[in-house]
């Protein structure tokens, strides 16, 4: 089986998610360190131009967005699972609300008190990624608002755990577990030194519950070159991939398309339709740096385009 590629950088939080899905799994995978902002001159010929982190590569397959990623880790290390059985679909609404509303709540409480300390360079290029302002004061103003936020909706995982469970989900750690550890874990290290900080020091059982996830660690990591990961996206050849016939959409194979985020990093990938599920879209594109790829999104979160 292929190396399990990670283009990530040490502090990216939805970077964590997956590093401790690896952890949970004990899983090994090859780490490729990227720039923190733009330019990203060797993973936009992987992407054509998704510039969203973390990005994960298995050959000349390239999985976008932590939605799909995790369940590519699922699949190619099944054991332990990220997704219970029977509550499969339980632990992949519950990270999908993670990712979407206490993740962006936590953006603003670290950001509202670490805004006027980062490089004025970072701030220009989250804006521009956002559509948000990143201006220092602004983020500093809207502070109180995202730590009231914060709370509010982790008090809710809380009262998951008020019934003595390890886990949001029961005994073992899954993947929503890995979603929350994403802000959780953002919010500690950028904050608190990985101590707990308002509003986490209200939260005896997050906050037990995160000491919990950090010790499950990040698998099996070592560093690659990114010129490596190139040449073996260049080598390989694409897994075969199915367009549903009768999706609901209409598209077709063969079709070309673009595929773009709906919240943040709205850059259009574009190419030619060759996998359509009700959990992923795949194009095809070449790059004559990486030779032949296929890039795979969500279909939650993302919108296809015919050409």
């Amino acid at each position: 089986m292929s190396d399990m590629i990670l283009h990530h950088y040490p502090n990216s939080p939805f970077s964590e998610k997956v590093r401790v899905a690896f952890g949970v799994k004990q899983a090994a995978w090859k780490s490729v360190v990227i720039p923190t902002i733009l330019p990203k001159p060797d993973l936009m010929p992987l992407t054509g131009g998704y510039r969203k982190t973390p990005v994960m590569q298995v050959g000349a397959d390239i999985y976008c967005d932590t939605q799909l990623i995790m369940l590519e880790i699922e699949r190619r290390a099944p054991t332990p699972p990220l997704l219970p059985k029977g509550r499969e679909g339980e632990a992949r609404a519950l990270a999908m609300w993670i990712d979407r509303n206490i993740f962006w709540a936590a953006v603003g409480v670290v950001m509202g008190a670490l805004g006027d300390k980062l490089p004025e360079a970072f701030l220009k290029d989250r804006s521009a990624f956002t559509g948000r302002s990143f201006d220092a004061a602004a983020l500093k103003a809207a502070a109180p608002v995202a730590l009231q936020q914060t709370y509010a909706q982790l008090a809710l995982a809380e009262q998951m755990l008020a019934d003595g469970r390890a886990y949001l989900l029961g005994e073992a750690p899954c993947l929503a577990d890995c979603a929350l550890y994403n802000p959780v874990w953002f919010i500690k290290e950028r904050m608190g030194g990985g101590k707990p900080v308002p509003p986490l020091d209200r939260l005896p059982l997050i906050t037990a519950w995160s000491e919990r996830m950090k010790a499950v660690g990040s698998g099996k990591p070592s560093e690659m070159a990114a010129a490596d990961a190139i040449a073996i996206a260049k080598a390989a050849t694409p897994e075969a991939t199915r367009v549903d016939a009768d999706d609901p959409s209409g598209l077709k194979a063969g079709q070309t398309v673009s595929v773009t985020p709906d919240d943040t990093g709205k850059v259009p990938v574009s190419g030619v339709l060759v996998g359509l599920t009700n959990d992923r879209v795949s194009i095809s594109r070449h790059d004559d740096q990486v030779g032949d790829v296929v890039v795979h999104f969500p279909r939650a979160g993302f919108i296809i385009t015919p050409a």
